[in-house]
């Protein structure tokens, strides 16, 4: 059954599943038709989010157990939802202690009969596999570590002894292992398995042997047959050796299930049309969703006096594209040194068996795969060894790759190894296993440091308006045309009409309300400057740089709403996170605790304060944006939830949900409370309004349902973004209503409709609308957004 709508539930110790159980009457009263619940498989004790999972083949105990989950299936059955769940197929926890699989391939290395389910470069580590758990190199550690029978034990973890070497002394027993423990530093330039990024707790999965995917996804088949779970959601399907084949073998095993994967997308790039799939889950709308309520005009303007305060470097967050470029460099010599070097050692191997490429040095084509990994546009191709490759797979490594790459090397013979490298990674070498393992190998890691050097590196430094970086977006380009939102919504109607759809997640730095107050900055870009300028004034703590300063007020005017206690304890955190994040001043691996206690001092001073000048200016500025952040806020929610695809709401998004990033956004859910209920605010109005519509009408928004732009005529005709489902169901929004007002209103704008009707507001408790078009003052004079149905108003009925 394809979903009209999902509900993300994040559950956890805290919030169980008969915890979501009781949560079900309250949420199926919203008009969903599914709770999508975060992982659900067994993960490590305590886990707030569980994608680490540490046995696949079991439902998680601390969430309730299978009983518990089944228990759940059949409550949300009883009213009406179906269950969707997230799984993991790329990686599960890499400790000994609670992943049985693991520690048995630990126990007895590469013979193991689990040896194939991890991604481990045996020969890269000396038939080891290197732990880096230590907390300080090993000569400082021995002490620490003690048998206890047929297990090492250092502090709380526990390593599996080799079968026979219990009795030898320390230094024999250690080399004796098939593993080497290591200090924790050494995963950057030695680890030889394949991790989650750069997190080292998390071991990659071989889920593209058969063997492998049957085992780690038996339990969920079983549950999707069984009918108590009913679609999929597929976490980074990027990191996957064969994204499509894996797909396609899970589809095989679902039944075609409806299935949505956790696919980035890039500028233009599309999905691929040939995975088995409904599509994403949505970051590519979000994109384009929050691009419509971003001012062009005024976020260049904003980007100059954010230069301007900041006065930062052009590759170190002044310029987009410098930086960007910047942090994948640094990331893949540093953070992805033991990818690259694993890369490396494949290359070598394979050219030193092929007298044609013998004499490519290992220094020249290791630096052959950093210039072309830093320079991969797309998270990363879709090719296999010896197979067909697609234009979108030349496209991620295009010519002018090449030849900038080549600009690294002083001798042009030398520089011909960017062409073996290239020719290895798009599988044109032949199909030897360690061709298979290369073409993979930099597929996956273009996609981690894609992934590291913008998400969670440059993201964190260019911040003129913070609400473009978030996943998804460009923010060197936030805005987007109601011309550019069409297009892509024809694009889904045509060719995903069931993909999912996002405004809020998990993993989204700042929930959707947020960044709406935050894009209204743009429309506003010499006021706000102004502020910063008094709030600078205005804080007694000063920051310890500009950058800092500037994101840190737009968070603290994007949070305003929080209760004045809460200010400081949510906003603190966040911003040490994106501190640590950026790597200008300090790191997670690095800190600098002065530089992080300046940051503290500032949050508490100024952008967290509970009262005083600082918070007084902030609420000023919201007072007066008021009735603009109303428009983004609103308009946002009607076009995701009426546009094509399935929309996915985020716990509590339903009505105004200030959240930032994990793991603030991860707190378990709650209900309304006492005196409150789902319509209890303007927001939660629309939202539940919508959903119950795409409930009742499943045609006009489904598979089958159409899309058609509508073009209003007029002097602001550019501040209505509107469009008609399937003919029957009209959606109306402004857009940058700060500007709209400055130019004196909607004035003589006109929405033609798609004939003469007659429409009535869904979101209204009168007037009908006829004739074929609607003066825009009239279909907005009591709200900034409007949802219109075809036929007149049923008396007695808000409709």
């Amino acid at each position: 059954m394809t979903p009209t709508a999902t509900y993300r539930l994040q559950l956890q110790p805290d919030f169980t599943f008969a915890d979501a159980g009781e949560a079900a009457p309250y949420l199926a009263s919203l008009g969903i038709s599914h709770l999508h619940l975060s992982p659900v498989l067994e993960a490590v004790p305590g886990s707030r989010h569980g994608y680490d999972v540490t046995d696949p083949r079991r439902v998680r105990a601390e969430l309730g157990g299978e009983e518990g989950l089944r228990g759940l299936s059949a409550t949300a059955r009883a009213h009406g939802l179906g269950l969707i769940v997230d799984i993991v197929p790329n990686h599960m926890a890499a400790s000994p202690r609670h992943n049985a699989a693991l520690r048995e391939v630990l126990r007895e290395g590469p013979s193991s009969p689990y040896a194939r389910w991890f991604d481990i470069d045996w020969e890269g580590g000396d038939g080891k596999v290197l732990l880096p758990v230590l907390a300080g190199p090993i000569g400082d550690e021995l002490g620490r570590l003690t048998v206890d029978g047929s297990v090492l034990r250092y502090g709380e973890q526990e390593f599996p002894l080799r079968p026979g070497t219990e009795g030898l002394a320390l230094p024999e027993l250690l080399d004796a292992q098939h593993y080497r423990l290591g200090w924790w530093r050494l995963a950057r330039t030695e680890l030889n398995y394949r991790r989650f990024f750069t997190i080292s707790e998390l071991i990659a999965v071989r889920v593209e042997h058969p063997e492998v995917f049957d085992a780690t996804h038996g339990k969920i088949l079983e549950l999707v047959r069984d009918g108590v779970v009913e679609g999929l959601r597929i976490d980074h399907p990027d990191g996957l050796a064969d994204p499509a084949g894996y797909l396609e073998r899970l589809a095989e095993g679902t039944g075609s299930r409806w299935t949505v994967v956790e696919k980035i997308l890039t500028g233009e790039e599309t999905l691929p049309a040939g995975w088995a799939v409904a599509g994403t889950t949505g970051y590519d709308a979000l994109h384009r969703i929050d691009g419509l309520f971003t001012d062009p005009l005024g976020s260049a303007e904003l980007l100059g006096h954010y230069r301007d305060f900041a006065d930062p470097p052009g590759d170190l967050g002044g310029s987009w594209t410098r930086s960007a470029r910047r942090a994948a460099r640094h990331v893949v010599s540093h953070d992805l040194a033991a990818e690259t070097a694993w890369l490396t050692r494949l290359a070598v191997r394979i050219c030193a068996r092929d007298p044609r490429l013998r004499d490519h040095a290992p220094w020249a084509l290791r630096t052959a795969v950093t210039e072309l990994l830093v320079r991969v546009p797309v998270y990363r191709p879709y090719v296999g060894a010896g197979g067909p490759v697609s234009e979108s797979a030349e496209a991620a490594l295009p010519e002018a790759a090449v030849r900038d790459a080549k600009a690294a090397f002083s001798v042009p013979e030398e520089a011909r190894a960017v062409d073996v490298v290239r020719e290895l990674a798009l599988g044109r070498l032949g199909d030897g296993p360690e061709q298979v393992s290369f073409c993979a190998r930099f597929a996956q890691t273009a996609s981690a440091l894609h992934a590291k050097s913008e998400e969670d590196r440059a993201f964190y430094r260019y911040v003129p308006l913070i609400s473009a970086t978030e996943v998804g977006g460009r923010p060197g380009r936030p805005a987007v045309e109601p011309a550019e939102f069409h297009a892509f919504c024809a694009r889904l109607a045509r060719d995903w009409p069931t993909t999912g759809t996002v405004l809020t997640t998990h993993d989204t730095k700042r929930s959707s309300d947020v960044r709406a107050r935050i894009a209204a900055l743009s429309e506003c870009p010499d006021r706000w400057a102004e502020v910063v300028r008094q709030l600078t004034g205005a804080t007694e703590a000063k920051a310890p740089d500009g950058q800092l300063a500037w994101q840190a007020w737009q968070s603290a005017f994007g949070c305003v709403g929080l209760p004045a206690s809460e200010a400081a304890g949510r906003l603190e955190p966040a911003l040490l996170k994106a501190v640590r994040e950026a790597g200008l001043h300090t790191t997670w691996t690095e800190p600098d605790p002065a530089y992080e206690r300046a940051v503290s001092d500032f949050v508490a001073s100024g952008p967290g304060s509970a009262g005083g000048p600082a918070r007084e200016l902030l609420a000023a500025l919201a007072r007066s944006l008021a009735p603009q952040v109303r428009a983004n806020v609103l308009g946002a929610a009607l076009v995701h939830l009426t546009m094509p695809g399935v929309p996915d709401l985020y716990q509590g998004s339903e009505r105004e949900y200030l959240a930032l990033v994990d793991p603030d956004n991860r707190r378990p859910f709650t209900e309304p409370g006492p005196g409150e209920s789902a319509t209890s605010d303007e927001k939660a109005r629309v939202t539940t309004t919508a959903l119950r519509l795409r409930a009742q009408l499943p045609s006009v928004f489904g598979e089958s349902g159409t899309y058609a732009p509508l073009t209003a005529r007029g002097p602001a005709a550019g501040h209505a973004l509107a469009f008609c489902r399937s003919g029957e169901i009209v959606t109306a929004v402004t857009r940058l209503s700060l500007r709209l007002a400055e130019a004196g209103g909607w004035r003589d704008t006109v929405l033609p409709l798609p004939d003469s009707g007659p429409w009535h507001d869904l979101l209204s408790t009168e007037g009908e609308f006829g004739g074929g078009e609607v003066r825009a003052s009239d279909l907005f004079a009591a709200r900034p957004v409007a949802l219109l149905r075809k036929g007149p108003r049923e008396k007695g009925r808000r409709s």
